[in-house]
């Protein structure tokens, strides 16, 4: 299992959400790229970047700021947030991310996902899947839609997706761990790549999603609060 120490941008800074909502929110790094030179001096071979502006608004506000921090650390990026038509996908896959991540288009806009799959390949396209209360949130998780998380996922599935980000909102930055029963059933019934997103608070959890033949786990609050040692979690996920 691969690990994904994530950073999360607003206004151009890393931050971070309490369960998603943007008035709890912490800045940890006011130059994104020293946090991705930290994590490339852990041992990371990919990093999670959100883009929590563009979640909200649909469009691009800190592009600038993922291209440096690709540039500059010249690990793996995968980058999510305000991706809602093929213009954009391609402005981030020219500008060198790896992987990009469809959200809220992907829920709302029927076909999006498997024009951008037949368009991209999916090695360069995966879905977010943001459950609150059993269905898919959607516009940077301020909006709850009526789909199912797993009637959701099985219809990516026959699109081509190949990855899958899923995040259990109630628990992402609650520094209670992880939903394993959700990733353990998930990990059961799909035959795509699963990343664990949300409230992966300790090697014990690490552990525990590896043991799952998870494709990853992201690590977000557990990583700027000291309780996970990320060259630890990236040993221990490997194990």
């Amino acid at each position: 299992m691969i690990i994904l120490p994530a950073i999360d941008l607003f206004h151009g800074q890393a931050v971070r959400l309490l369960r998603g909502d943007y008035d709890n929110m912490t800045v940890y790094d006011t130059e994104p790229v020293n946090t991705a030179m930290k994590f490339k001096a852990s041992g990371a071979e990919w990093i999670h970047i959100v883009d929590l502006e563009g979640a909200k608004s649909g469009d691009t506000p800190n592009i600038k700021t993922v291209t440096e921090i690709k540039r500059s650390c010249n690990l793996k990026c995968e980058v999510g947030g305000g991706i809602r038509d093929m213009k954009t996908i391609e402005r981030y896959i020219e500008s060198g991310i790896d992987r990009v991540i469809l959200g809220t288009a992907a829920v709302t806009h029927e076909g999006f996902v498997r024009e951008a799959v037949n368009a991209f390949g999916s090695e360069h396209v995966a879905v977010g899947v943001d459950i609150k209360n059993g269905n898919v949130a959607i516009k940077g998780w301020i909006e709850s839609s009526d789909v199912n998380a797993f009637e959701f996922c099985r219809r990516m599935e026959n699109d081509g997706v190949d990855v899958i980000i899923c995040t259990d909102i109630s628990r992402d930055g609650a520094m209670k761990g992880t939903n394993r029963e959700l990733y353990d059933a998930m990990s059961r019934q799909f035959n795509m790549k699963i990343i664990a997103s949300g409230g992966v608070s300790s090697l014990d959890d690490v552990k525990a999603l590896a043991g799952m033949n998870l494709y990853g786990a992201i690590i977000g609050k557990a990583y700027y609060t000291g309780a996970i040692d990320l060259k630890q979690a990236i040993e221990a996920a490997k194990s």
